[in-house]
């Protein structure tokens, strides 16, 4: 592991996170809207070189931003088209929608971004393409190279 990746681990005392790479939570609004949730929710999430964040999607709209690194290709699938957006200096951030699957990948190297989840995330929210074959066959249709981020 490269040791900038190792030292962000360590300053920013992040874990492994179920989709690959490592996060913290660094903010949980206090504010309870809908019922229940938060209000919104902030990680650092980062990726080293040799992981990626494996296709998954949050019930809520969800914000990347590019921190530091050599930027992220964030890649999203309706459930019949997908789209590659790469965050880095030029484009430092992008939305993926409520229910939209998501997976990424660092760009040459490895990529700390923030990710802010509203209404807040909840990992009872929080589903895997890995669980879901009908999920999986309309990507393979749809898009095939994207399919080694199951």
């Amino acid at each position: 592991m490269e040791p900038r990746v190792r030292e962000l681990i360590e300053s920013l005392a992040l874990e492994p996170h179920p989709e690959g790479g490592f996060y913290r939570q660094v903010f949980k609004s206090p504010r309870i809207v809908n019922g229940d949730r938060s209000a919104i929710t902030a990680i650092y999430f980062l990726l080293p070189p040799d992981q990626h964040s494996r296709w998954h999607r949050v019930t809520s709209d969800e914000i990347w931003v590019n921190v530091e690194g050599h930027g992220v290709a964030l890649h999203t699938f309706d459930g019949t088209a997908t789209q590659t957006r790469r965050l880095g200096t030029s484009l430092p951030f992008a939305v993926v929608n409520a229910g939209e699957w998501q997976a990424a990948e660092p760009i040459d190297g490895f990529a700390l971004v923030a990710c802010f989840v509203a209404p807040g995330f909840e990992f009872d929210d929080f589903t895997m393409m890995a669980d879901d074959r009908e999920a999986i066959a309309r990507l393979e249709a749809a898009d095939p190279r994207l399919l080694s981020l199951v």
